[in-house]
């Protein structure tokens, strides 16, 4: 999976302020991630607001994602969810046409044991006819996959790579230390994202990207070629704001900053809400400095 080598910005949907989607923001979004350098677009994942998004606005924004992006860059489609057998129907049913991959977040709320993740996961690789690429965010799902988890996953064959946003370093390095040579690890988090390409991993999914399309995948793209210097100093031009963005919710941080830059709209939808005002400021300060 070269594909997933890089950086992938995992995209916003844009929503006008009566709540229907910003079609238009999406393509001025799209073109300047494509001229700013992202590898490739996770689409109608989390970052997407994709659990306020009815199954006919996915396909529709699947359908013009698809239409802009025409074959430029390859696209990662988010299908994930806490019922394991509508997940595998939906899997078996939805139109991959297009897509290079599939990204399934870990089972939220249910708080699944270690072993009930791991027959998850099998359900879904088996039912896929697109390779899977693990999400382990305990932050939000409530649960963490282990590294013993991970690597058990890993043995698939149709589970090519892990996203990890744990926030755990010793968790990655174990991940790294001992998975399958062709298991691809990506960073989940903007702000570790230098590290854990430091220790092996081989890309990241992120949010910040959206305003830094240049800076921070050159970041990615310096590591990788082992010019660490200048990786370092990209690192540090975007760390403040990748941090910044999560402080009050996502993605209403990272529309904020692109609001300010003229891409989109703040809206979101419920339960989400803008950001506060402390926030906001500091958000519009930081976008100004980005470009």
């Amino acid at each position: 999976m070269k594909e997933l080598i890089g950086t992938g910005t995992a995209l916003i949907t844009p929503f006008n302020v009566d709540l229907s989607i910003d079609f238009l923001a999406l393509e001025r979004i799209i073109e300047q991630q494509i001229a700013g350098g992202t590898n490739y677009f996770v689409i109608v994942g989390t970052t997407g607001e994709s659990p306020s998004l009815t199954e006919q606005e996915k396909s529709a924004i699947i359908v013009h994602i698809k239409k802009i992006n025409d074959g430029r860059l390859p696209l990662i489609l988010g299908v994930g969810g806490n019922n394991t057998m509508r997940v595998v129907e939906e899997l078996k049913t939805r139109n991959t046409d297009g897509i290079s991959a599939i990204l399934s977040v870990s089972p939220y709320y249910n708080k699944p044991n270690q072993t009930g993740i791991i027959h998850h996961y099998t359900a879904l690789a088996n039912a896929s006819n697109l390779p899977l690429i693990l999400y382990n965010v305990p932050s939000r799902t409530g649960s963490n996959m282990t590294a013993a988890t991970q690597l058990e996953l890993a043995q698939h064959p149709n589970i090519v790579a892990t996203k990890e946003a744990s926030g755990n370093m010793e968790q990655v390095m174990a991940i790294l230390a001992n998975k399958p040579k062709d298991f691809l690890v990506i960073s989940g988090d903007d702000a570790l994202t230098f590290p854990i390409l430091a220790c092996g991993g081989l890309g990241v999914i992120s949010v910040i990207n959206h305003v830094y399309p240049k800076t921070f995948s050159g970041m990615v793209q310096s590591a990788l070629k082992g010019d660490w210097e200048s990786a370092k100093k990209a690192h540090y031009q975007v760390l403040e704001a990748a941090i910044a963005i999560f402080e009050d919710g996502s993605p209403g941080g990272i529309k904020t900053m692109l609001n300010e830059l003229g891409l989109c709209k703040t809206t979101v939808r419920l339960p989400l809400y803008p950001v506060n005002d402390s926030v906001n400021l500091n958000l519009r300060r930081l976008a100004k400095l980005a470009h």
